[in-house]
């Protein structure tokens, strides 16, 4: 597969591979440093970005070979990482307060309808504006459980400055970094025509401040948190 340098959309196709690659080694190497309680979380950064690159390393090869948007394998990736990424909110809760399992359900299964509405919606299996309406109300039920529902009491009932920072930020990272995958979808089957490079463009981009930064900022927490004790 020889790499057009003028095929933007396939340069960010290697550029993300690589970094996850390197978080995803950065993230297990890491979880020496860290008191026994967090390592949990580190394994489940490492995981997402590990399965992220896999997906990766195919998702180029059906762009630069065919110039088509991998569909399939960006929402086999997504169902795998999209709901550990929210996983992580009730782990880096569990892992300094008391916090309900029922959160973890919420979180979990919101994230499952968001993904199934949004792929329908891709694959044409259903209107892409129906679906695209009820993956967006998945996605404000998800913000709101963390915003003022039980994730957010549960934050604040914790005693760690380091978790409700971290805690903060990552949300901050669901509300406004999620919100450029809505925008892809609205580019590529909403705004007039399926343009496959913007879209793709935009989810690559996407995949890199989500499950990279999201994972440096569960990394950062435990290292303070962990520097603490």
């Amino acid at each position: 597969m020889d790499l057009n340098p003028n095929d933007l959309v396939g340069v960010s196709f290697w550029l993300v591979s690589a970094a996850l690659l390197a978080a995803t080694a950065f993230f297990f190497l890491e979880r020496s440093n860290v008191s026994s309680k967090w390592r949990t979380s580190l394994t489940l950064s490492g995981l997402v970005t590990g399965i992220a690159f896999w997906h990766y390393l195919y998702m180029r090869g059906v762009w630069v070979e065919t110039g088509t948007s991998p569909t399939v394998f960006r929402y086999i990736d997504w169902l795998l990482t999209v709901p550990l990424l929210i996983v992580e909110f009730y782990l880096i809760l569990k892992a300094v307060t008391n916090v309900s399992s029922s959160l973890f359900y919420k979180l979990f299964l919101g994230s499952l309808v968001m993904l199934v509405f949004g792929y329908l919606g891709e694959s044409g299996n259903m209107g892409a504006m129906p679906a695209f309406i009820l993956s967006m109300a998945a996605w404000i039920y998800i913000i709101y459980e963390l915003w003022a529902g039980e994730g957010a009491k549960a934050k604040n009932a914790s005693n760690s400055a380091s978790v409700q920072s971290a805690y903060q930020t990552m949300m901050y990272i669901v509300i406004f970094g999620w919100a450029v995958y809505p925008l892809g979808y609205f580019f590529g089957y909403l705004g007039g025509g399926a343009d496959e490079g913007t879209l793709n463009l935009i989810y690559n981009l996407a995949d890199f401040i989500n499950k990279i930064l999201f994972g440096v900022i569960i990394w950062g927490a435990a290292m303070k948190d962990s520097a603490s004790h």
